[in-house]
């Protein structure tokens, strides 16, 4: 439900400068701010009978005025004069910053505003909304249509708080009630004034509103008292009941500093006749106590003063409530033993005996013993303590972790016999318990660990003691070992042994090609079973099949693991066969010598590739072992025909004459009938070719070998030049146009570092001596070029510029890369400046400002061609491509 507040004449006035207080509630009559109850909106009908029966009760409730419910929505009118508007342009009213700013605020506060244009040219404001929403609109509303002014207002500094009012509430109040900015200065700051800012009417109703609340403030008083702090205790009484009851019947408020606050100041405040009354009464205690007091100093151990004072200081109070003496405790970070007593003289004894009593009441005893046995003497999960607590309650025990003392705290009695039973557990332990520390090295305790705790819980529990081994993270070699003095020295012992073994053991590192791995283990691991009884200090792991890795681990002794080393070297060595790349024909008869085990039914074994041996032992039937001899020997015959020879090529030419995927020395191998040609692996430096075959085809293949080499040596010199990487794109050019000119020139071929090289800044030149020395020269001129920097500029429309600096400038990195680095700036946006900077080298400046040309001839084309109807683009794609036609024939007329 909505309502519209009707401004008749009279108000109007009463508007312009803000509502009345009793207009906040909504613009309506007080008795319509009422929110009725539902029975009262909504009454019973009236039962039978005749109306008003009972005496004093109305006839019906329905025949009652119901108060109608109070408005949500209000609308308040006002008026800004000519001379006030903050914006005085009539050309276009609705459309001005008038407008903007009316926009701006309906968006910011949710109320809605309606501007209109009275006879005088003064503004006429009506904005509709939520009280709240209205009220901030209004404020908001004449800061910025209208012109404002400011003055201030002297009120006494302890006024100012009320002004502000609880966490600023009054404050926020009276600035939206009056749309006014009100600036209070800082509690530091000495200054009294306020500064009111705002229209005329808001700033005299803001300013009449704080001089009202400064007078109801003049109606209290605050009265300062500098007393001596040590007779506060008597005039806030025990308990601080002495000082609530003054302030009640004095109806005056009475702050104390507490007894950590080193203040004399007790500040008393309320009306002036209570606070007088409350200053007599507290300055006559404070002349009685100093006239009749007098002091005594005594020394109590540091340690014992806690006990005085008592939890939140209520042993204190119960003294002086007591017994009517203050006792004056020094600080806490003090070292002073000190305790003064102040009260009567006859009250002085009594207070003092009570100090003595709480001083004693708790004791404080330290018990020596090793920090080792801490543990021990507080027993599995707490039992030996425990015991100790259970009939003691009242005792504290506390243990200092790396101290070799305990502390017993509480009454004197029960603390003397918790000392006497914790002395004898002590006494015991010291007796049948014993420790002992071992360095060892921290990379071993993890094996002496063992497998979830396996090898140090076994020695816990076969000695009966206790080994604490330092985590990692502790970066310690000690370890310590407690417990039964015979145990303790046993497993001390064999610690020590573990880590000796440990020394001797060395890991060793096999490299077995993965296919024998199964051959090695056998079947049912029986083969490596043999090899691990053989050695069984000696562990032996293979890496799992889905690894793919050769590396077999062997783990023990030293002199062990070399030994069952050479013995899996041995098991190898006869897995291994020469390598099949030897001879096609050799080839073939490894292959043959298969047959003839096949065919005779014999054994054949050939001596391993290690020894020395040249005999072959064939084993079977003697006829069987005849027929396999002849058919070996006729195989000899036909090797004894072969020859091996060596030359010696430059390793650099190894890639060159093999060519691509081996296509020239195969055709050299082809050749030669069949011969083989053998380069080293690659990386390994050697310049050693092996030629194998038949003896003249063998001299052949050697002689057009070597020629092919001469040739590549001429045609495979090489140079090399240094120029920085951010050049080598532009040393290239678009397309690689650049350095194909240098290479049609000269004929030399040039080489850039790829990215995963690590000197990004070689470049290598390959070719005929000549041709290098050539494209090194130009290649030298070019860099050098490169390296003298200038500066140059070109206008670019500013409509273009957005073009290369958006997406971060990408155009611009773009052009850096391509063209040696040149930097490239265009003006901050918003000038309306067309000049554009390039710096870097003068090749590269040019070369970046003929392509920021092109860039831009290609926008203007595309906005054209947007700005063209489809019909008309095509026929300006077929006129481009015309033109592009005729270009390329007139071109290769001219070649």
């Amino acid at each position: 439900m909505s309502s519209v507040a009707v401004l008749t004449p009279e108000s109007f006035a009463e508007h312009r400068s803000g509502l009345k207080d009793q207009d906040l509630t909504g613009c309506v009559p007080e008795d319509e701010a009422y929110i009725p109850t539902y029975l009262e909106a909504f009454p019973p009908l009236p039962e039978k009978g005749t109306p008003g029966e009972k005496s004093g009760e109305p006839a019906s409730a329905w025949g009652s005025k119901i108060r109608p419910i109070k408005a949500s929505v209000i609308t308040q009118v006002f008026h800004v004069p000519l001379e006030e508007r903050r914006y005085k342009d009539n050309s276009q009213f609705g459309e001005g910053e008038e407008a903007k700013v009316c926009l701006d605020i309906m968006q910011r506060t949710g109320a809605h505003i309606e501007l209109s244009l009275a006879k005088d040219q003064g503004l006429s404001i009506m904005v509709t909304g939520k009280l709240d929403s209205v009220m901030k609109a209004r404020k908001e509303i004449v800061a910025r249509l209208q012109t404002q002014a400011s003055a201030t207002v002297a009120i006494p500094k302890e006024h100012h708080r009320f002004v502000i009012g609880k966490n600023g509430e009054k404050l926020q109040e009276l600035e939206l009630k009056t749309a006014t900015k009100i600036a209070i200065p800082r509690p530091e700051d000495p200054s009294t004034s306020i500064r009111i800012t705002g229209t005329k009417e808001g700033i005299e109703k803001a300013r009449h509103e704080i001089l009202l609340i400064s007078a109801e403030q003049d109606k209290r008083a605050v009265e300062r008292l500098s007393l001596e702090k040590a007779f506060h205790p008597f005039i806030a009484g025990a308990h601080n009941r002495l000082v609530q009851e003054l302030s009640q019947e004095t109806g005056a408020r009475i702050s104390i500093p507490p007894p950590s606050l080193p203040k004399d100041e007790i500040v008393i405040t309320g009306e002036k006749e209570a606070v007088a009354l409350a200053v007599n009464r507290i300055r006559a205690i404070y002349e009685d106590k100093k006239r009749k007091t007098t002091t005594i100093s005594v020394e109590v151990k540091k340690s014992q003063h806690k006990y005085i004072i008592g939890p939140k200081g209520n042993t204190l109070q119960e003294i002086l409530e007591a017994t009517g003496v203050s006792v004056e405790m020094p600080p806490l970070d003090s070292g002073s033993e000190t305790i003064i007593l102040r009260g009567e003289p006859d009250k002085l004894g009594p207070a003092l005996t009570q100090v003595y009593a709480k001083a004693k009441s708790v004791m404080v005893v330290e018990v020596s013993a090793p920090a080792w046995l801490h543990r021990f003497i507080i027993g599995k999960k707490g039992q030996n303590i425990g015991r100790i607590t259970q009939q003691l309650p009242r005792v504290h025990i506390e243990f200092t972790d790396g101290e070799e003392r305990i502390s017993l705290e509480g009454p004197t009695e029960e603390v003397e016999q918790a000392q006497i039973q914790i002395q004898e557990i002590i006494k015991d332990l010291l007796v049948r318990m014993d420790y002992s520390e071992v360095i060892i090295d921290q990379r071993f305790h993890r094996h002496l660990i063992g497998k979830n705790g396996a090898n140090i819980n076994r020695i816990k529990e076969q000695y009966k003691v206790s080994v604490r081994i330092p985590q990692d993270s502790e970066r310690s070699n000690l370890i310590r070992i407690e417990g039964d003095p015979k145990g303790v020295q046993l497993a001390r012992r064999e610690l020590i042994e573990m880590v000796q073994r440990m020394e001797n053991e060395r890991t060793k590192d096999l490299i077995v090609e993965q296919k024998f791995h199964r051959t090695i283990i056998g079947q049912k691991g029986e083969k490596i079973k043999e090899v691990r009884d053989k050695f069984p200090e000696v562990i032996i792991n293979f890496p799992d099949p889905s690894q793919k890795s050769d590396i077999v681990q062997l783990r023990g002794p030293k002199n062990e693991v070399e030994k069952c080393a050479k013995f899996l070297q041995k098991i190898i060595a006869e897995l291994v066969r020469p390598p099949a790349f030897f001879l096609p024909r050799l080839r073939l008869c490894l292959c043959g010598l298969t047959a003839i085990r096949e065919e005779t039914n014999t054994k054949i074994d050939l001596p391993t590739e290690n020894s020395n041996s040249e005999m072959i032992v064939i084993t079977g039937k003697k006829v069987n072992c005849e027929a396999a001899r002849d058919r070996i020997l006729a195989i000899q015959r036909e090797l004894a025909n072969l020859k091996e020879t060596e030359v010696t090529i430059p390793a650099k030419l190894h890639n060159s004459l093999i060519g691509s995927k081996g296509c020239l020395v195969r055709s050299i191998m082809e050749d030669c009938g069949g011969v083989h040609i053998h380069f080293p692996s690659e990386g390994s430096g050697s310049d050693k070719v092996t030629i194998r075959g038949p003896v003249g085809e063998v001299e052949k293949a050697k002689k057009q070998l070597l020629q092919l080499a001469e040739e590549k040596q001429v045609n495979n010199f090489t140079a090399e030049l240094q120029a920085k990487p951010e050049y080598h794109k532009f040393l290239i050019g678009r397309g690689g146009a650049n350095i194909r000119r240098v290479r049609d020139r000269t004929g030399a071929r040039i080489i850039f570092p790829s990215p995963d090289d690590t000197e990004q800044e070689l470049i290598t030149i390959v070719g005929k001596e000549e041709a290098v020395r050539q494209a090194q020269r130009e290649l030298e001129t070019l860099v050098k070029n490169l390296d003298d920097v200038v500066e140059d500029s070109m206008e670019v429309d500013v409509r273009h510029h957005r073009h290369f600096v958006c997406r971060r400038g990408q155009v611009l990195r773009e052009l850096a890369e391509e063209y040696g680095g040149v930097a490239v700036s265009f003006p901050r946006t918003g000038a309306s400046s067309q000049k554009v900077t390039l710096k870097g080298a003068k090749d590269c400046v040019e070369a970046a400002k003929k392509r920021i040309q092109e860039i831009i001839e290609d926008l203007v084309s595309t906005v054209a061609l947007k700005d063209k109807s489809p019909q008309q683009i095509t026929q300006s794609k077929t006129i481009s491509k015309i033109r592009t036609i005729k270009k390329a024939k007139k071109n290769n007329k001219k070649q």
